[in-house]
């Protein structure tokens, strides 16, 4: 299995499609975000992995998400999600991770994803100073 995608968004839906086919509306794809308030502060991003299963795989995996403050893999861990999950093989599947994330500046982290053992899939956000 792989990871297609990773994005950071604000909503998504499913819906059938002729075929029977499915569609995903994803809404709100971003890379970084205003914080909410002054540092230190929590933030919750929604991060979406998008995982297909090859025709001759067995069909269930652990994905996993690890977030840090830099790109390195030796980078402080700032939270981690681990999740079982199943999907048929030959097809997608989507996992969907809610970070919650204590920060005391701005600037960017990084989701560190991966299905199992296999390389990582690295998604930048970059906290920026509150609006107004």
């Amino acid at each position: 299995m792989h990871i297609v995608s990773a994005l950071f968004i604000d909503t998504f839906e499913m819906r059938q499609a002729p075929g029977p086919s499915t569609r995903i509306d994803v809404t709100g794809v971003f890379f970084s975000l205003a914080a909410p308030s002054a540092v230190p502060v929590t933030i919750e991003p929604h991060l979406m992995a998008l995982i297909y299963c090859q025709p001759e795989e067995k069909g269930s995996g652990v994905f996993e998400v690890i977030f840090r403050d830099g790109f390195s893999g030796d980078a402080t861990q700032l939270a981690r999600n681990v999740s079982p999950f199943t999907v048929e093989p030959g097809k997608f599947t989507y996992r969907l991770v809610r970070g919650e994330l204590e920060l005391l500046k701005y600037g960017p982290i990084f989701a560190h994803c991966r299905v199992d053992q296999e390389p990582w899939h690295i998604v930048p956000l970059t906290l920026l100073p509150p609006v107004g």
